[in-house]
């Protein structure tokens, strides 16, 4: 498909390019016969009306030499034939640029067709797990002529998981394809924003018996309140899912000018040096032959936080050795 519109696209600039091209040199070569035909003009009227007297007279002076009505055909033949050329030139580079400027124009295009594409195949793949689990089990109970109120109940709670799955899982995608960008950034409590998203993730925390050490300072962000708080939890989250019982996560800010930075330290199983350049796509999770760990999502937290990042004109950058821990630096404006 891109490869045929890339013909198209460098046909139409190759056209508008030689259009150009052919009427120039067309007003170039009737100018230059116009220009022949002058000279053979003057050259009759100098034979026809010779100049008698002195021959350093200003007007003969002037008059071209001799000239015969042979050379200027042969060259005008040659003004021609130059100009045939000079086009030829420009046909094959406009050829070779056009193809390549349609490559260039087509390729921020070819690449969100792309990553629709693969969006749309993940998300099925996301999708297709929880449903089957539902369908599984649906069936099954079904075929059973013996199904207690117990088994029942079971099932129902089972199916209700599933359910809850798909629901995360289509908010996280709503979240993904919402445009926000046009959105007034506002002055927000960094010290808030953090609480707000320490309460949220604190039951996490509590069950790993994870202590989190806070040390922010009191400074004010620009940011729309809840995304901050939406990044800050999902960080945590990761955090403390990837951070072995009875740990500590440190909170702590460098501010610099204009800019402050929150980093979040936790001595977790580490990311390895081949999965940290994919961490922020979509759907990507962290090999389990790896990492050795089990843990719960769809891979599109830091995807949503790197977004709402870009929205906050900040940052959103991650550093990580194995077995060693992982460090999160967030960056905002200051307010």
């Amino acid at each position: 498909m891109f490869y045929n519109a890339r013909i198209k696209l460098t046909l139409w600039y190759l056209l508008i390019i030689m259009t150009i091209s052919i009427a120039f040199s067309v007003f170039i070569y009737t100018g230059s016969n116009h220009e022949f035909d002058r000279i053979l003009r003057i050259q009759r009227f100098r034979i026809e009306h010779p100049v008698n007297g002195d021959p350093r007279n200003v007007f003969w002076q002037k008059l071209p030499g001799p000239l015969e009505s042979a050379d200027v055909e042969d060259a005008k033949s040659r003004v021609l034939v130059s100009l045939i050329g000079i086009n030829s030139i420009i046909l094959l580079v406009s050829s070779l640029l056009g193809y390549f400027l349609a490559g260039l124009t087509l390729r921020p295009i070819k690449k969100m067709v792309d990553e629709q594409n693969q969006f749309v195949t993940d998300a099925s793949h996301e999708l297709r797990t929880p449903l089957t689990s539902l369908r599984t089990e649906i069936e099954v109970a079904l075929r059973s002529n013996t199904l207690s109120s117990p088994e029942a109940r079971k099932l129902l709670v089972s199916n209700l998981e599933d359910v809850v799955a798909l629901r995360t899982l289509s908010d996280r995608l709503l979240e993904l394809s919402s445009e926000q960008e046009g959105m007034s950034l506002e002055s927000v409590s960094l010290n808030e924003a953090m609480h707000s998203a320490l309460k949220i993730v604190g039951s996490l925390a509590k069950a790993k018996k994870i202590t989190i050490k806070s040390t922010l300072q009191d400074l004010q962000i620009k940011g729309i309140f809840s995304s901050v708080v939406e990044v800050f939890v999902i960080v945590l989250d990761n955090a403390i899912k990837y951070s072995p019982s009875k740990s500590t996560i440190k909170i702590y800010t460098e501010k610099d000018t204009g800019m402050v930075s929150i980093i979040l330290q936790d001595k977790g199983i580490g990311i390895s040096q081949q999965d940290l350049p994919h961490l922020f796509d979509r759907f990507y999770r962290v090999n389990k032959s790896r990492s050795k760990t089990d843990v719960p999502g769809y891979g599109l937290g830091l995807s949503i936080a790197q977004r709402i990042m870009k929205m906050h004109n900040g940052t959103i950058a991650i550093s990580s050795n194995q077995k060693k821990g992982t460090t999160v630096l967030v960056t905002f404006q200051t307010a």
